[in-house]
Protein backbone atom coordinates (compact mmCIF):
# COMPACT_ATOMS: atom_id res chain seq x y z
CA UNK A 1 0.00 0.00 0.00
CA UNK A 2 1.56 3.27 -1.13
CA UNK A 3 0.85 6.37 0.95
CA UNK A 4 1.91 10.02 0.98
CA UNK A 5 2.57 12.22 4.00
CA UNK A 6 1.77 15.93 3.81
CA UNK A 7 4.16 17.74 6.14
CA UNK A 8 7.43 16.54 7.63
CA UNK A 9 7.28 18.39 10.93
CA UNK A 10 6.99 16.82 14.39
CA UNK A 11 4.00 14.56 13.66
CA UNK A 12 4.91 13.87 10.02
CA UNK A 13 8.38 12.65 10.91
CA UNK A 14 6.78 10.64 13.72
CA UNK A 15 4.43 8.92 11.26
CA UNK A 16 7.40 7.87 9.10
CA UNK A 17 9.26 6.67 12.22
CA UNK A 18 6.30 4.61 13.50
CA UNK A 19 5.80 2.99 10.08
CA UNK A 20 9.50 2.07 9.86
CA UNK A 21 10.00 0.94 13.47
CA UNK A 22 6.85 -1.22 13.64
CA UNK A 23 6.81 -2.18 9.98
CA UNK A 24 6.29 -5.93 10.47
CA UNK A 25 3.59 -5.76 13.13
CA UNK A 26 1.75 -3.02 11.21
CA UNK A 27 1.83 -5.13 8.03
CA UNK A 28 0.32 -8.09 9.90
CA UNK A 29 -2.50 -5.95 11.26
CA UNK A 30 -3.16 -4.18 7.98
CA UNK A 31 -2.89 -7.30 5.86
CA UNK A 32 -0.13 -5.83 3.68
CA UNK A 33 2.98 -3.68 3.96
CA UNK A 34 2.59 0.11 4.02
CA UNK A 35 5.19 2.18 2.18
CA UNK A 36 5.65 5.94 2.21
CA UNK A 37 6.18 6.91 -1.42
CA UNK A 38 6.09 10.70 -1.08
CA UNK A 39 6.53 13.32 1.63
CA UNK A 40 5.30 16.81 0.77
CA UNK A 41 7.18 19.70 2.37
CA UNK A 42 8.36 23.15 1.39
CA UNK A 43 11.80 22.32 2.76
CA UNK A 44 14.57 19.97 1.69
CA UNK A 45 16.31 17.63 4.13
CA UNK A 46 19.86 17.07 2.83
CA UNK A 47 21.56 14.14 4.52
CA UNK A 48 18.25 12.67 5.71
CA UNK A 49 17.13 9.46 3.94
CA UNK A 50 13.67 11.03 3.63
CA UNK A 51 15.04 13.47 1.04
CA UNK A 52 14.60 10.93 -1.79
CA UNK A 53 10.86 10.94 -1.08
CA UNK A 54 10.44 14.72 -0.71
CA UNK A 55 8.26 16.51 -3.25
CA UNK A 56 7.29 20.19 -3.28
CA UNK A 57 4.29 19.96 -5.62
CA UNK A 58 1.08 18.42 -4.26
CA UNK A 59 -0.09 17.55 -7.76
CA UNK A 60 2.61 14.87 -7.95
CA UNK A 61 0.76 13.06 -5.15
CA UNK A 62 -2.74 13.87 -6.38
CA UNK A 63 -2.08 12.55 -9.89
CA UNK A 64 -0.35 9.33 -8.82
CA UNK A 65 -2.89 6.50 -8.88
CA UNK A 66 -0.60 4.33 -6.78
CA UNK A 67 -1.23 6.59 -3.78
CA UNK A 68 -4.31 5.23 -2.02
CA UNK A 69 -3.92 7.01 1.32
CA UNK A 70 -2.87 10.58 2.11
CA UNK A 71 -1.74 11.48 5.63
CA UNK A 72 -2.32 15.18 6.35
CA UNK A 73 -0.21 16.45 9.25
CA UNK A 74 0.48 19.99 8.06
CA UNK A 75 -1.76 21.79 10.54
CA UNK A 76 -3.90 24.85 9.90
CA UNK A 77 -7.00 25.08 7.75
CA UNK A 78 -5.41 26.06 4.43
CA UNK A 79 -3.96 24.66 2.26
CA UNK A 80 -4.80 21.49 4.23
CA UNK A 81 -8.53 21.72 3.48
CA UNK A 82 -7.98 22.16 -0.27
CA UNK A 83 -5.49 19.28 -0.39
CA UNK A 84 -7.70 16.91 1.63
CA UNK A 85 -10.80 17.78 -0.38
CA UNK A 86 -8.97 17.11 -3.66
CA UNK A 87 -7.62 13.81 -2.34
CA UNK A 88 -11.08 12.57 -1.32
CA UNK A 89 -12.59 13.68 -4.63
CA UNK A 90 -9.91 11.74 -6.49
CA UNK A 91 -10.69 8.55 -4.56
CA UNK A 92 -7.87 8.66 -2.01
CA UNK A 93 -8.38 7.96 1.69
CA UNK A 94 -7.20 10.58 4.20
CA UNK A 95 -5.95 10.31 7.78
CA UNK A 96 -5.25 13.51 9.71
CA UNK A 97 -4.24 14.83 13.12
CA UNK A 98 -5.37 18.36 12.25
CA UNK A 99 -7.91 19.50 14.87
CA UNK A 100 -8.41 22.90 13.24
CA UNK A 101 -9.31 21.27 9.94
CA UNK A 102 -11.59 18.66 11.52
CA UNK A 103 -13.40 21.16 13.77
CA UNK A 104 -14.02 23.51 10.85
CA UNK A 105 -14.75 21.10 7.98
CA UNK A 106 -15.11 17.63 9.54
CA UNK A 107 -18.78 17.11 8.64
CA UNK A 108 -18.25 18.24 5.06
CA UNK A 109 -15.16 16.07 4.56
CA UNK A 110 -16.84 13.06 6.16
CA UNK A 111 -19.74 13.43 3.73
CA UNK A 112 -17.34 13.85 0.80
CA UNK A 113 -15.53 10.66 1.78
CA UNK A 114 -18.83 8.79 1.91
CA UNK A 115 -19.81 10.06 -1.56
CA UNK A 116 -16.49 8.82 -2.99
CA UNK A 117 -16.43 5.44 -1.13
CA UNK A 118 -13.25 6.36 0.74
CA UNK A 119 -12.52 7.27 4.35
CA UNK A 120 -11.63 10.43 6.25
CA UNK A 121 -10.30 9.45 9.69
CA UNK A 122 -9.01 11.74 12.41
CA UNK A 123 -8.40 9.83 15.65
CA UNK A 124 -5.29 11.89 16.45
CA UNK A 125 -7.14 15.22 16.20
CA UNK A 126 -8.43 14.87 19.77
CA UNK A 127 -6.30 13.62 22.63
CA UNK A 128 -3.20 12.76 20.59
CA UNK A 129 -2.53 9.09 21.26
CA UNK A 130 -5.65 8.53 23.40
CA UNK A 131 -8.23 6.44 21.54
CA UNK A 132 -11.52 8.33 21.89
CA UNK A 133 -12.90 8.97 18.37
CA UNK A 134 -13.21 5.29 17.46
CA UNK A 135 -14.85 4.30 20.77
CA UNK A 136 -17.40 7.09 20.27
CA UNK A 137 -18.13 5.90 16.73
CA UNK A 138 -18.06 2.15 17.34
CA UNK A 139 -18.20 1.10 20.98
CA UNK A 140 -20.67 3.55 22.51
CA UNK A 141 -23.30 3.56 19.77
CA UNK A 142 -25.89 1.82 21.96
CA UNK A 143 -25.72 4.61 24.52
CA UNK A 144 -27.19 8.05 24.67
CA UNK A 145 -24.20 10.19 25.60
CA UNK A 146 -25.22 12.46 28.46
CA UNK A 147 -21.84 14.09 29.07
CA UNK A 148 -18.34 14.33 27.65
CA UNK A 149 -15.84 16.19 29.79
CA UNK A 150 -12.15 16.29 29.08
CA UNK A 151 -8.79 17.68 30.03
CA UNK A 152 -7.87 18.13 26.39
CA UNK A 153 -4.81 20.37 26.50
CA UNK A 154 -1.58 19.12 28.02
CA UNK A 155 0.08 22.54 28.17
CA UNK A 156 -2.55 24.11 30.39
CA UNK A 157 -2.85 20.97 32.53
CA UNK A 158 0.92 21.03 33.09
CA UNK A 159 0.77 24.72 34.03
CA UNK A 160 -2.14 24.29 36.45
CA UNK A 161 -0.49 21.22 38.01
CA UNK A 162 2.74 23.13 38.69
CA UNK A 163 0.88 26.17 40.01
CA UNK A 164 -0.83 23.82 42.45
CA UNK A 165 2.21 21.75 43.46
CA UNK A 166 4.81 24.51 43.61
CA UNK A 167 2.75 27.63 44.28
CA UNK A 168 4.10 29.31 41.16
CA UNK A 169 2.60 32.45 39.64
CA UNK A 170 1.01 32.18 36.20
CA UNK A 171 3.71 34.19 34.37
CA UNK A 172 6.52 32.14 35.92
CA UNK A 173 5.02 28.78 35.00
CA UNK A 174 4.16 29.96 31.48
CA UNK A 175 7.83 30.81 30.94
CA UNK A 176 8.83 27.35 32.21
CA UNK A 177 6.30 25.66 29.92
CA UNK A 178 7.73 27.60 26.97
CA UNK A 179 11.31 26.68 27.93
CA UNK A 180 10.33 22.99 28.06
CA UNK A 181 8.66 23.21 24.65
CA UNK A 182 5.17 22.53 26.04
CA UNK A 183 3.92 26.04 25.19
CA UNK A 184 4.44 28.02 22.00
CA UNK A 185 6.05 31.47 21.99
CA UNK A 186 2.53 32.71 21.31
CA UNK A 187 0.62 30.49 23.77
CA UNK A 188 -2.87 31.89 23.08
CA UNK A 189 -4.28 28.73 21.45
CA UNK A 190 -3.52 26.80 24.65
CA UNK A 191 -3.96 29.28 27.50
CA UNK A 192 -7.05 31.00 26.08
CA UNK A 193 -8.76 27.62 25.64
CA UNK A 194 -9.07 27.67 21.83
CA UNK A 195 -7.31 24.32 21.37
CA UNK A 196 -9.58 22.57 23.88
CA UNK A 197 -12.60 24.27 22.32
CA UNK A 198 -11.92 22.78 18.87
CA UNK A 199 -11.46 19.33 20.40
CA UNK A 200 -14.71 19.34 22.38
CA UNK A 201 -16.50 20.60 19.26
CA UNK A 202 -15.29 17.48 17.41
CA UNK A 203 -16.30 15.13 20.24
CA UNK A 204 -19.70 16.77 20.66
CA UNK A 205 -20.36 16.57 16.90
CA UNK A 206 -19.66 12.83 16.93
CA UNK A 207 -21.55 12.17 20.16
CA UNK A 208 -24.71 13.89 18.94
CA UNK A 209 -24.37 13.34 15.20
CA UNK A 210 -24.70 17.00 14.19
CA UNK A 211 -22.23 19.78 13.48
CA UNK A 212 -21.12 21.70 16.57
CA UNK A 213 -19.33 24.89 15.53
CA UNK A 214 -16.46 25.72 17.85
CA UNK A 215 -17.32 29.42 17.46
CA UNK A 216 -20.61 28.73 19.28
CA UNK A 217 -18.91 27.25 22.36
CA UNK A 218 -18.35 29.50 25.39
CA UNK A 219 -14.59 29.52 25.93
CA UNK A 220 -12.58 30.85 28.86
CA UNK A 221 -8.89 30.11 29.36
CA UNK A 222 -6.57 30.03 32.37
CA UNK A 223 -4.98 33.47 32.06
CA UNK A 224 -6.87 34.85 35.09
CA UNK A 225 -6.03 31.92 37.39
CA UNK A 226 -3.50 32.91 40.07
CA UNK A 227 -1.39 31.22 42.71
CA UNK A 228 -3.80 32.67 45.31
CA UNK A 229 -6.68 30.73 43.76
CA UNK A 230 -4.75 27.55 44.46
CA UNK A 231 -4.35 28.48 48.14
CA UNK A 232 -8.14 28.48 48.40
CA UNK A 233 -8.37 25.27 46.36
CA UNK A 234 -5.99 23.46 48.72
CA UNK A 235 -7.95 24.68 51.73
CA UNK A 236 -11.16 23.32 50.20
CA UNK A 237 -9.59 20.04 49.00
CA UNK A 238 -10.34 20.70 45.34
CA UNK A 239 -8.30 20.89 42.13
CA UNK A 240 -8.48 23.54 39.41
CA UNK A 241 -8.57 22.09 35.89
CA UNK A 242 -9.31 23.51 32.46
CA UNK A 243 -12.28 21.38 31.42
CA UNK A 244 -13.94 21.14 28.03
CA UNK A 245 -17.50 19.90 28.45
CA UNK A 246 -20.58 19.06 26.46
CA UNK A 247 -23.52 17.81 28.48
CA UNK A 248 -27.25 17.38 28.74
CA UNK A 249 -28.91 19.35 31.55
CA UNK A 250 -32.55 18.35 31.32
CA UNK A 251 -33.65 18.82 27.72
CA UNK A 252 -30.84 21.29 26.96
CA UNK A 253 -27.32 20.72 25.63
CA UNK A 254 -24.53 22.98 26.84
CA UNK A 255 -20.93 23.16 25.68
CA UNK A 256 -18.15 25.16 27.28
CA UNK A 257 -14.44 25.41 28.01
CA UNK A 258 -13.60 26.90 31.38
CA UNK A 259 -11.43 26.50 34.49
CA UNK A 260 -13.37 24.41 37.00
CA UNK A 261 -12.90 23.46 40.62
CA UNK A 262 -13.46 19.72 41.06
CA UNK A 263 -13.23 17.57 44.18
CA UNK A 264 -11.52 14.22 44.73
CA UNK A 265 -14.69 12.34 43.73
CA UNK A 266 -14.44 13.66 40.17
CA UNK A 267 -12.80 11.18 37.75
CA UNK A 268 -10.48 13.90 36.35
CA UNK A 269 -9.20 15.06 39.76
CA UNK A 270 -5.88 13.18 39.58
CA UNK A 271 -5.07 13.82 35.89
CA UNK A 272 -1.88 15.86 36.17
CA UNK A 273 1.05 17.19 34.16
CA UNK A 274 0.92 16.94 30.38
CA UNK A 275 -1.55 14.05 30.46
CA UNK A 276 -5.02 14.29 28.94
CA UNK A 277 -8.18 12.40 29.82
CA UNK A 278 -11.73 12.21 28.51
CA UNK A 279 -14.65 11.25 30.74
CA UNK A 280 -17.81 9.96 29.06
CA UNK A 281 -21.15 9.33 30.76
CA UNK A 282 -23.74 7.28 28.88
CA UNK A 283 -27.29 6.58 29.99
CA UNK A 284 -26.68 2.80 29.84
CA UNK A 285 -22.90 2.51 30.20
CA UNK A 286 -22.56 4.87 33.12
CA UNK A 287 -19.03 6.26 33.41
CA UNK A 288 -15.99 5.51 31.24
CA UNK A 289 -12.63 7.25 31.05
CA UNK A 290 -9.87 7.41 28.45
CA UNK A 291 -6.44 8.54 29.67
CA UNK A 292 -2.99 9.02 28.18
CA UNK A 293 -0.57 11.38 26.50
CA UNK A 294 -2.62 13.91 24.61
CA UNK A 295 0.21 15.22 22.47
CA UNK A 296 3.78 14.53 21.47
CA UNK A 297 5.45 13.22 18.37
CA UNK A 298 5.11 9.45 18.74
CA UNK A 299 1.81 9.16 20.64
CA UNK A 300 0.09 11.35 18.04
CA UNK A 301 1.84 9.61 15.15
CA UNK A 302 0.78 6.24 16.56
CA UNK A 303 -2.88 7.31 16.41
CA UNK A 304 -2.44 8.58 12.83
CA UNK A 305 -0.89 5.28 11.74
CA UNK A 306 -3.74 3.38 13.43
CA UNK A 307 -6.12 5.29 11.15
CA UNK A 308 -3.95 4.41 8.14
CA UNK A 309 -4.16 0.71 9.08
CA UNK A 310 -7.94 1.02 9.42
CA UNK A 311 -8.12 2.54 5.95
CA UNK A 312 -5.97 -0.22 4.45
CA UNK A 313 -8.37 -2.78 5.93
CA UNK A 314 -11.37 -0.91 4.48
CA UNK A 315 -9.79 0.24 1.25
CA UNK A 316 -12.95 -0.14 -0.84
CA UNK A 317 -15.47 0.48 1.92
CA UNK A 318 -16.57 3.70 3.59
CA UNK A 319 -16.66 3.37 7.37
CA UNK A 320 -19.99 4.92 8.33
CA UNK A 321 -19.61 7.94 10.58
CA UNK A 322 -22.57 9.66 12.21
CA UNK A 323 -21.77 13.34 11.60
CA UNK A 324 -24.35 15.44 9.78
CA UNK A 325 -23.66 18.92 8.40
CA UNK A 326 -26.90 20.01 10.07
CA UNK A 327 -26.06 22.20 13.07
CA UNK A 328 -26.73 21.14 16.66
CA UNK A 329 -28.50 23.82 18.66
CA UNK A 330 -26.55 24.59 21.82
CA UNK A 331 -28.45 26.20 24.67
CA UNK A 332 -27.50 29.62 26.01
CA UNK A 333 -24.68 29.32 28.56
CA UNK A 334 -26.53 31.76 30.81
CA UNK A 335 -28.99 28.92 31.48
CA UNK A 336 -26.31 26.40 32.56
CA UNK A 337 -26.00 25.60 36.26
CA UNK A 338 -22.87 25.26 38.44
CA UNK A 339 -21.51 26.18 41.80
CA UNK A 340 -19.33 29.28 41.86
CA UNK A 341 -16.26 30.05 43.94
CA UNK A 342 -15.90 33.80 44.44
CA UNK A 343 -13.05 35.86 45.89
CA UNK A 344 -13.90 39.26 47.38
CA UNK A 345 -11.58 42.01 48.59
CA UNK A 346 -11.88 43.36 52.14
CA UNK A 347 -12.63 41.88 55.54
CA UNK A 348 -15.04 38.96 55.68
CA UNK A 349 -17.11 39.69 58.82
CA UNK A 350 -18.61 43.03 57.71
CA UNK A 351 -19.68 41.52 54.37
CA UNK A 352 -21.03 38.15 55.48
CA UNK A 353 -24.63 39.28 55.88
CA UNK A 354 -24.73 40.96 52.46
CA UNK A 355 -23.20 37.91 50.73
CA UNK A 356 -25.69 35.58 52.44
CA UNK A 357 -28.61 37.88 51.61
CA UNK A 358 -27.61 37.87 47.93
CA UNK A 359 -26.48 34.26 47.43
CA UNK A 360 -28.32 32.34 50.15
CA UNK A 361 -26.56 29.36 51.70
CA UNK A 362 -22.83 29.77 51.04
CA UNK A 363 -19.59 28.36 52.42
CA UNK A 364 -17.09 31.02 53.51
CA UNK A 365 -13.35 30.46 53.17
CA UNK A 366 -10.46 32.68 54.29
CA UNK A 367 -6.82 31.85 53.61
CA UNK A 368 -5.10 35.18 52.85
CA UNK A 369 -5.27 38.61 54.49
CA UNK A 370 -7.29 41.38 52.93
CA UNK A 371 -9.82 39.18 51.16
CA UNK A 372 -12.09 36.17 51.57
CA UNK A 373 -13.82 33.59 49.43
CA UNK A 374 -17.17 31.85 49.35
CA UNK A 375 -18.78 28.96 47.47
CA UNK A 376 -22.37 29.20 46.27
CA UNK A 377 -24.99 26.53 45.91
CA UNK A 378 -25.70 25.31 42.36
CA UNK A 379 -27.30 28.13 40.37
CA UNK A 380 -27.78 29.29 36.80
CA UNK A 381 -25.12 31.50 35.25
CA UNK A 382 -27.57 34.36 34.67
CA UNK A 383 -28.71 34.26 38.32
CA UNK A 384 -25.10 34.37 39.50
CA UNK A 385 -24.30 37.31 37.21
CA UNK A 386 -27.31 39.27 38.50
CA UNK A 387 -26.33 38.69 42.13
CA UNK A 388 -22.62 39.31 41.55
CA UNK A 389 -23.41 42.70 39.97
CA UNK A 390 -24.79 43.80 43.35
CA UNK A 391 -21.65 42.85 45.32
CA UNK A 392 -18.69 45.22 45.32
CA UNK A 393 -15.09 44.06 45.44
CA UNK A 394 -15.31 40.75 43.54
CA UNK A 395 -11.77 39.79 42.50
CA UNK A 396 -12.47 36.60 40.57
CA UNK A 397 -14.89 33.73 40.19
CA UNK A 398 -14.28 30.13 39.19
CA UNK A 399 -17.01 27.65 38.31
CA UNK A 400 -17.24 24.52 40.42
CA UNK A 401 -18.39 20.95 39.96
CA UNK A 402 -18.31 19.52 43.49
Amino acid sequence: MKIAVLGYGTVGSGVVEVLETNRESIAKRAGEAIDVKYVLDLRDFPGDPIQEKIVHDYNVILNDDEIRIVVEVMGGVEPAFTFVKQALQSGKNVATSNKELVAKHGAELTQLARENSVNFLFEASVGGGIPIIRPLMNSLTADKIMEITGILNGTTNYMLTKMDEEGMAYDVILKRAQDKGYAERNPAADVEGYDACRKIAILASLAYGHQVDFEDIYTEGITKITDVDFKYAREMGVAIKLLATCEHQGDKIFAMVSPMMIDSEHPLFNVSGVFNAVFVHGNMLGDAMFYGRGAGKLPTASAVVADVVEEVKHIHTNIKMNWSTEKLHLSDMKEASHRFFVRVSGAMEPQKDKVSALFGQVRFVQVVDGEFGFVTEVMEEKAFDEKAAKLDGILTRIRGSF
